[in-house]
């Protein structure tokens, strides 16, 4: 079932298709396991096999699954029309990450019209300490949840700027939560600045987060300005996703 799992997982943007015995060595398992595995899900529909090629790729019943999620398919859709706002107010880079374990997964992202940008890929994965996204959300998080990543929390470093102490990254999200927004100050890359706000559903609670990246030289300047139109769209959005205010 596992294996399963990591199968599926390793379909992506970036990887459409998979031959037996590419994912056999990416995935570190025997080609009759893997080729049993992509058997039984094309079986299902789950994936479609080449029949030129021989590769797999995701099939229909992949598709009608993604359908069955309302919750994804309802954040899509509210954080539309308040990112191409945001872009168009600040002319930076609008993101939308959502918390995958300990790291933040950029699910939407509208790029900045400037030729000097932060250039980024939807899918990219960071650890969520390291992120203004992630830690909006961390923040946001029941408590239990927020102490059950910082238990597992392995303090590694990208920049001087990153907070490698659990006893900072607790005292930093207890002040997101006073004020209403993060800030990444090149912790995560040199000369990268961003500020994120927390997307809420009907609990409260965070399910995603908005953010503006760009620049240091951009970003620091409008820093109070670009924190109020972050968090003003993301309660925008979080009141379009059930959250009472």
């Amino acid at each position: 079932m596992a294996n399963a799992a990591r199968v599926l997982k390793s379909f992506s943007a970036a990887n459409l298709t998979w031959g037996v015995a590419d994912l056999a060595s990416h995935l570190q398992l025997s080609t009759s396991s893997t080729h049993r595995i992509l058997s039984t899900l094309a079986d299902e529909g789950i994936l479609d096999q080449d029949q030129v090629t021989g590769r797999y790729r995701m099939g229909l019943a992949a598709f009608d699954m993604v359908a069955a999620m309302p919750k994804q398919r309802s954040l899509h859709e509210a954080v539309l029309v308040s990112m191409t706002e945001l872009r168009a107010r600040t002319g930076e880079t609008v993101q939308v990450g959502v918390l995958d374990g300990n790291e933040v997964v950029y699910v939407e992202r509208l790029e900045s019209p400037h030729t000097l940008r932060v250039f980024t890929e939807l899918g990219r994965r960071a650890p969520a300490h390291r992120t203004g996204s992630g830690k909006a959300i961390l923040a946001f998080l029941p408590a239990e949840q927020r102490n059950e990543f910082l238990a597992k929390w392995q303090p590694d470093s990208a920049t001087e700027h990153t907070i490698t102490e659990v006893g900072r990254l607790r005292e930093q999200l207890r002040q997101i939560r006073r004020v209403g927004y993060a800030e990444n100050r090149q912790e995560s890359e040199m000369g990268v600045v961003s500020v994120a706000a927390p997307i809420r559903n009907e609990t409260g609670y965070a399910v995603a987060s908005l953010s503006l990246a760009g620049p240091s030289e951009r970003m620091d300047p409008n820093r109070i300005g670009y924190a109020h139109a972050v968090t003003v769209f993301s309660r925008a959005v979080s009141l379009q996703m059930g959250w009472s205010g």
